[in-house]
Formats: structure tokens, sequence, C-alpha cells
């Protein structure tokens, strides 16, 4: 008689704390299917944004860009390469996000190194040279992202070379340098990295090969240009 009111009230507790947690673990459940919606949304949004962004980058008409570089280069057919130091412009039309057309011009400058035994070299020293570089082709963007852009191009054209005019007097052929030129053929390969500072900006990095035909022989020379890029203009 006297355990059975007993009972029954650790029964109706037993029956509560039942009730709280099966209402705790359905308010848990809820709360993690409503956290994974905004979850999804967010996701969502996250990709739509980037692929606006994309859009607003590489939706851009033209391309100026320009800045300094480094180049290796052999000033005759028995000389020591050098280096120099460059300058570059160019300008890119696009006709999609991917394809467009660059003109360029470059500017090289260096010290030549006059062979050892050519008898000139000791007055001489270390003249001056110069190369000038006009080139045009087309530009192909191979990867677009958010932040960063790889391209390829293939310039040719024609260079200007300039090698005696600080040679005290002497021709560039005495010192064993290729003749000064108004007009030789050149062509260029390489590819751009972009680093996207904003939609309209970037940092560009670009490895290149140069090949000349200097006095009547073919110069392989390697670089490499850093400057900035602004894009402006829409493609419709």
């Amino acid at each position: 008689m006297f355990r059975s009111p007993s009972g029954s009230r650790i029964g109706a507790k037993a029956l509560a704390a039942t009730a709280l947690i099966a209402a705790a673990l359905a308010g848990f459940t809820g709360q993690a299917q409503s956290s994974r919606n905004p979850r999804r949304e967010t996701n969502a949004n996250r990709r739509a944004r980037i692929a606006r962004q994309i859009a607003e980058t590489y939706t851009h008409r033209w391309e100026v860009a320009g800045g300094g570089g480094y180049l290796r280069f052999r000033s005759g057919q028995f000389t020591q390469k050098n280096s120099e130091i460059a300058f570059w412009v160019n300008t890119s039309y696009y006709f999609n996000q991917k394809l467009g057309v660059t003109g360029e011009i470059r500017g090289a400058y260096g010290n030549g190194k006059i062979p050892n035994l050519n008898p000139y070299a000791a007055a001489v020293g270390s003249p001056q040279i110069s190369e000038y570089p006009f080139l045009a082709g087309p530009t192909y963007r191979v990867y677009l992202h958010q932040k960063i852009a790889v391209s390829a191009f293939a310039l040719g054209g024609t260079a200007i070379g300039k090698f005696d005019g600080d040679s005290k007097g002497h021709s560039a052929a005495e010192l064993g340098f290729w003749p000064s030129t108004n007009a030789q053929p050149a062509i260029s390969v390489g590819g751009n990295l972009d680093l996207n500072l904003y939609p309209n900006l970037a940092f560009r990095i670009a490895p290149s090969y140069l090949g000349t035909g200097f006095g009547g022989s073919w110069q392989n020379n390697v670089g490499f240009e850093m400057g900035l890029v602004y894009r402006f203009g829409r493609q419709k």
C-alpha cells in the first residue's frame, strides 16, 4: 500500500524525464537541419559571386601593360652572353574571355663582352649595347580563376640593334659584335601569370624566349618580364 504511490511518483518522473530528453533531441535535430540549409545557400551564393567576379575580370575588351625585365643576350658570334635590363609595353585586344591579339614594344640594355684576344678590348672595355623588338601576335588564356590567370603568347616581328653606339669610334664588326641594324626578324614565345589585385588590375610575371636574327645569324635569348596590367572596356 505504501510503495504504490511512491512507484507512481517514480514512474511519473521517469515519463517526464523521457519527454524532456525527446524534446531536446527533437530540438537539436531541427537546429541541425535548419543549419544545413543556410550553409548550402551560403556556398551557392559564394559560387555565384566568384562566377560574377570571373566574368567581370575577363570580359574586359582591352588590356594595357608594362614594366621591366631581364634578358640574357649574346652580342656576337664568339662573345659570352651578357645580362641586360629591359622594359616592355604592350596592348591586347580580346575577342572573348580567352583569345586576344597583342602588340608589344621591348627594349633591352646591357654591356657587351668583347673577346679577350680582340685588339680593342682593353681600350673599349665593355661598351653599352641595346636591342628594340617590335612584336605582335595571338595571346590565349589557358586558365581563368578569380585570383589568377595563365596565358600563352606567340609574337613575331622585327628588331633594331645598336651595337656600336658606345664603342669609342670602333665599328661593331671590329669589336666582334653583330652589326647595328634597323630591321631584323624577331620572335617571342612565352607565358603570362597574372595575379589579380582587382578585376581591372593585375600584377604580371612573364618568362619568355626571344629569338633575333642579327648579323645573319640567330640568337636564342631567354628572360622574363614583370609589371602591371590594366583592363578596361567591355566585350559585347
